[in-house]
């Protein structure tokens, strides 16, 4: 397992890396759609109520179709070179970023109290869908904010800024699991994710605080202890970008959203976390440079 993890870990970060960091802003969307796409695929398992799971690709294709013909209109709406005006991010990709911060904050609310709320989502593929919408489609809309951030400027400041999402919330997973296994002694949400401690995801919060010195002088516009609250709550919401899923996924009695990356899972076992941070460091960022 450990061989295959590592071995799916090096082909797959320089595809991700390369894509986020050299691919033309024109197609990027369509990079970052992709990717949303493959993890809305997964999340339609999700979807069939119990007792009808053997209607599960129908449920895929559905929620998968809903998101293609949502992002398609995204695009047409506001195209990629008029997402920023004089430095302003266009209104309807900032109202899909404050709502995805008002929605985490329901999200969270929404996990701690499972599994009492077990049998309402038993039954509620409609709201599953919503969830899973308002998790992904902010996730890609807000990608696509930070990849074209500066562009004309200078190219690579958007695909940094995503960088630095990915090394905030890898610090932080690190953090969590070598701080958890050391000292880890009070469960985090038990029913939710029994192996989470909270002095993993203490750990793991001071750890991604630190990794921000790694990318720091491309934050020169914002000072430090706001870059290092936007890093925190950044953190913070990706640990239960994590747990939603998690919550989902016992919900629907699934080990690993999807097969697709040998050793690792699905899609979403690995964008989970950054459903959350990156609609929130996006929407942060943006109030602090604004």
């Amino acid at each position: 397992m450990l061989k295959q993890r590592i071995i799916t870990a090096v082909i797959l970060a320089p595809l991700a890396l390369g894509g986020v960091l050299f691919l033309p802003l024109e197609l990027f969307p369509f990079f970052a759609a992709f990717v949303t796409l493959l993890g809305a695929w997964e999340w339609g398992a999700f979807l069939p109520p119990k007792g009808q799971e053997y209607s599960n690709k129908l449920y895929r294709i559905v929620f998968t179709l809903s998101l293609t013909i949502l992002m398609t209109a995204l695009l047409l709406l506001v195209p990629i070179e008029h997402i920023w005006n004089q430095g302003q991010l266009h209104p309807i990709y900032q109202s899909v970023l404050i709502v995805a911060a008002l929605w985490w904050c329901v999200s969270i609310a929404l996990i701690f109290l499972y599994p009492k709320a077990n049998g309402f989502w038993n039954n509620s593929e409609f709201y599953k869908g919503l969830f899973g919408q308002l998790t992904l489609i902010p996730f890609w809309i807000g990608m696509i904010a930070l990849r074209s951030y500066g562009y004309h400027n200078d190219p690579l400041l958007g695909g940094i800024l995503i960088v630095s999402v990915f090394v905030m919330v890898w610090g932080a997973d690190v953090g969590a699991y070598f701080v958890g296994r050391s000292l880890g002694r009070k469960k985090l949400m038990p029913n939710v994710s029994p192996g989470k401690t909270l002095e993993g995801m203490l750990g793991g919060l001071v750890t991604a605080m630190c990794t921000i010195v790694l990318t720091q002088s491309y934050f020169y516009n914002v000072e430090l202890i706001p870059l290092l609250l936007l890093v925190f709550v950044t953190a913070f919401v990706s640990v239960f970008g994590d747990l939603s899923e998690s919550m989902f996924k016992r919900n629907s009695n699934i080990k690993d959203s999807g097969t697709l990356l040998p050793g690792h899972g699905g899609i979403l076992d690995r964008i989970d976390s950054l459903t959350a941070a990156i609609p929130v460091f996006a929407l942060g960022y943006l109030l602090l440079v604004a």
